[in-house]
């Protein structure tokens, strides 16, 4: 029997040191890292994906708490279930699931709807708090990738018959951290929608 870790955050920004090294104490033989929303289908989470590849019968895949498997309920339960059925066993090592679980059980399903409830939360939170941001004249959230100059460089292609994927290559903006980047072909397109609408 192997421990397979598993850590996942949700944001490249989100550190994953802590949840390594707790897989790394527990004894885990490998460890797969994502960085994605946790309410994702797990067909749809590569670390995940690449985790259960990996696993053999017997194997425990291990995470540091419950909502490192996800935070989305219904997700969560169908999962659960095909690992049990499949003969993988669920190790957690922190919070109301800790354990070692080979079936379902009721604290288990507690754990991913107490996950599920705190992810509802901070949407809610997050939103609430743009939302009295607003009220008050200030916008929260990321700051706009295309400017009004990108805005208008790509109204100037557009005029001259250029598609938003030909538009793409010739917008550049610097990231905070410096990095030359172009915008999405979503980004482009919001932005030519918004300045059609003015």
């Amino acid at each position: 029997m192997a421990l397979v870790g598993l850590v996942r955050v949700s944001t490249d920004k989100q550190e994953t040191a802590r949840q390594h090294d707790a897989l790394n104490a527990a004894g885990c033989v490998k460890v797969f890292e994502e960085k994605i929303s946790g309410k994702l289908k797990v067909s749809e989470r590569p670390g995940l994906s690449a985790a259960l590849e990996y696993m053999r019968p017997g194997d425990m895949l291990t995470v540091q708490e419950v909502d490192r498997l996800g935070r989305n309920l219904l997700e969560g339960l169908i999962m659960l279930t095909d690992l049990f059925e499949q003969g993988y066993a669920v190790k957690v090592l922190d919070g109301i699931a800790a354990g070692e679980h080979t079936e379902r059980s009721l604290i288990l399903d507690l754990a991913l709807a107490l996950a599920e409830d705190r992810r509802r939360d901070i949407s809610k939170k997050t939103k609430n708090g743009l939302d009295a941001a607003k009220v008050r004249g200030r916008v929260g959230g990321r700051r706009p990738v295309m400017s009004d100059v990108l805005t208008a460089q790509a109204v100037a292609l557009r005029d001259k018959g250029f598609t938003i994927r030909q538009i793409q290559p010739h917008l550049t903006y610097k990231t905070a951290s410096g990095e030359t980047r172009n915008p999405s072909v979503g980004a482009i397109s919001q932005a030519l929608k918004a300045h059609d609408a003015e």
